[in-house]
């Protein structure tokens, strides 16, 4: 009944992985108040985990796909594709996730203004995807394909949770060129998405 909703992360990593603790964890999680819960697995098996995650779970579920997308390219962001991420878009939309964190905001042109920051990019998915930028010269094909990616966030009835990948990492670096950049195209995102009866929800 509250206005204010609770979010708890949990996932594995490469220094622990058990799917029981995971599940474990997302118990525990939700008897501490969580309305949600969101698997940021990096570890092995990703997808055996989300599934008993999201089979155990009486609350809706979010995942950073770009993160699985990652790891089934050994880890370097420079070999991530748009094909290989919309692969893993289906494959966690058809296991039932209720929402992914869509880090489309985060642009070429705006990579350039975190230069002089203090802290840089602090977002896992917003190096991930400013490593891709510059490696390649080209804008985000998060970014190219939105509607693409709206395309299967409605077909499977996901809910977009629009990722602040350019948020500032401290005080030194808030309200800076690079994060109202990014808000101002995560609005602009937003009314895509409008269009194809999706939801959103914008981080920040």
């Amino acid at each position: 009944n509250f206005l204010v909703k609770i979010n708890a992360n949990i996932g594995n990593s490469a220094v622990l992985s058990s799917i029981d603790d995971e599940v474990e964890k997302m118990r525990w999680s939700i008897k501490c108040g969580s309305d949600t819960v969101m698997d940021l697995s990096t570890g092995k098996n990703i997808h055996a985990t989300r599934e008993w995650i999201i089979r155990n779970s009486p609350v809706p579920i979010g995942t950073v796909p770009i993160y699985q997308a990652l790891e089934k390219v050994g880890g370097k962001a420079e070999d991530l594709t748009w094909e290989i991420f919309r692969d893993t878009l289906i494959e966690q939309a058809e296991q039932g996730v209720d929402y992914f964190t869509i880090h489309a905001g985060v642009r070429l042109p705006y990579i350039p203004m975190t230069a002089k920051r203090t802290t840089g990019i602090v977002s896992r998915g917003g190096s991930i995807l400013a490593k891709w930028c510059l490696a390649h010269h080209e804008e985000s094909f998060l970014y190219t394909r939105f509607r693409d990616i709206c395309e299967v966030m409605a077909a499977y009835d996901v809910s977009f949770s629009l990722g602040d990948g350019l948020r500032p990492g401290s005080i030194a670096d808030a309200n800076d060129e690079a994060q109202f950049a990014e808000l101002e195209t995560l609005g602009e995102l937003t009314k895509i998405a409008w269009e194809y009866d999706c939801q959103v929800m914008i981080e920040g």
